[in-house]
Parts: structure tokens; sequence; C-alpha cells
């Protein structure tokens, strides 16, 4: 790791200052050039710990990067992860606070309900789907309190700042038709996604790493040197399907799941 305990300190406290001011922050890849991954997700559980700390209770986890055009983009090789906490979940076609957040984006995803501990390593898209409860059609809110451009350099964010932001991660919205992890091929569930009755995206959750399950399969392997697992009645979002629409206050988000149902928020 490049960034000593002090300065991994400081950069969580200044996510969570951010996130409660709505006022973004310098992307941390530009204070400290020499940043590494361990150090993104060492920042990111720091935050996490400050959370923790003022009552916030841990839901379960979020999977982002999951498509190859994303990780291209961003010239990595595996996905990222963050923390769901149970503030951040929403009701189904209900209103999301919009001065809560500073710039909102909605993506398309499934979303698995933990029903038995899941722990790696080897853990399997097998081992997944026989350790999950339902899969439920869902809505992921991002918000970002790192710049998504330095107006200095105008160097965009890093993989390194999205880790450190709890993967750009701010709400939740579950919805649709439950379905049993064997009674439909995941692969072949899309969604048509609306802003305002207008159609702007659509995608097959194949598009998550061929399977969403493996998405969910690489998280618990992940997760499990550090002593951690996926544990019953979590929840996993596995990752977008569709690119991210950008919201503001006075928009609705539906995202049609056809037989599967639909999920919708509005930004009040």
């Amino acid at each position: 790791m490049a960034m000593t305990a002090d300065q991994i300190r400081r950069a969580a406290e200044q996510l969570h200052r951010a996130e409660q001011t709505r006022i973004q922050i310098r992307q941390l890849s530009q204070d400290h050039a020499d940043i590494t991954i361990a150090d993104a997700y060492a920042i990111q559980k720091a935050w996490i710990g400050i959370k923790v700390a003022e009552g916030r209770v841990i839901k379960g986890h979020k999977i982002g990067l999951t498509s190859k055009a994303m990780q291209s983009a961003l010239n990595i090789d595996e996905p990222d992860s963050g923390i769901l906490f149970d503030d951040m979940f929403f009701a189904d076609g209900g209103l999301v606070p919009s001065d809560r957040f500073i710039a909102t984006r909605v993506e398309a995803e499934l979303a698995f309900i933990m029903k038995h501990r899941l722990t790696g390593p080897d853990c399997t898209m097998f081992d997944v789907l026989n350790a999950t409860d339902f899969v439920v059609p869902a809505l992921e809110i991002l918000d970002t309190r790192i710049e998504r451009v330095d107006p200095t350099t105008k160097a965009t964010r890093k993989i390194f700042d999205t880790i450190a932001d709890n993967a750009a991660n701010a709400g939740i919205v579950l919805g649709g038709r439950p379905i049993r992890p064997l009674d439909a091929d995941l692969r072949w569930i899309g969604a048509l996604c609306f802003k305002n009755g207008q159609l702007e995206e659509t995608g097959l959750a194949a598009g998550v790493l061929n399977h969403p399950a493996t998405s969910v399969a690489w998280l618990a392997n992940k997760i499990a040197p550090h002593g951690l697992a996926l544990e019953p009645g979590q929840v996993v979002l596995a990752g977008s399907f569709i690119r991210p629409i950008e919201t503001r206050k006075g928009d609705t988000i539906q995202a049609d799941y056809g037989p599967y149902g639909s999920v919708s928020c509005y930004f009040a």
C-alpha cells in the first residue's frame, strides 16, 4: 500500500463530509499519484467504519464494473464492490429525495437475496444459485462524492476513486416479481428502461460476466481472504447491464422486466 494509515483515514473523512455536505472532493488519484487498489479498498473500509459507528447497518453488497466495456474504459480486468446500508433502500414506486444526493444516475440490475451463508475461496455460480433465496429486479442509484472530471487537469476519475467512493453507490430500489434462481435462465432476463416515459436504455443480464451469478461468486471469493462472507438475508446487487441514466429532480425512472414485473422511482 502506497498511502499511510493517516492518509487513508483522512480520505475516508473527506468522503464522509462530501456526502453530508453534498460538495464533491478532488479526485483522490490526483492527490495521491501512487494510490493502489488496496489503498482504495482500505479507504472504503475506513468510511464504512465511520458509518457503522454512527449507527448505520450493513444490509448487503453491490458489484460494479461487470461489463467488458466498462472494464476496458477503466483499464481493469475485474469488477469492483461496495457496501449497501439500511438507509439506501427506497420503496418501489416511491420517492427518492434528490436533495440528499449530488449527481444521481440509475442502473438496472438483478439483486440476489441470500438464503444461506456463502463464502470463498473457490465459490462458483452453482454455489451462488444454491445459496440464493430469490432474485429480484432492481434499480441502483449511483452518486459520486468525488469529481468526475478534475477542473484543472481535465483528468477523469480512475478506478481508485470509484472504489474508495463505495463503488459510487447511493441507493437501491427492489421491485417486480421475485424469482427462484433456477426458475429462469437469468442470462436472458432483460429490462426496458424509461426516463419520464421515454425509452433510454435496454439490456440483458448476460452482460454481467455472461451470468449474474458469476458476479456474485466473484464477490464471495474476493472478500473471503478478509474473513468475510455473504450472509443470509443480505442483498447483493450483481451489476448493471445498461449504461447509467443521468437523473435530476422531477425525473421518473421505470425499468420494465417483462414477465418479471417492473421497478420504478421518482426523484422528488
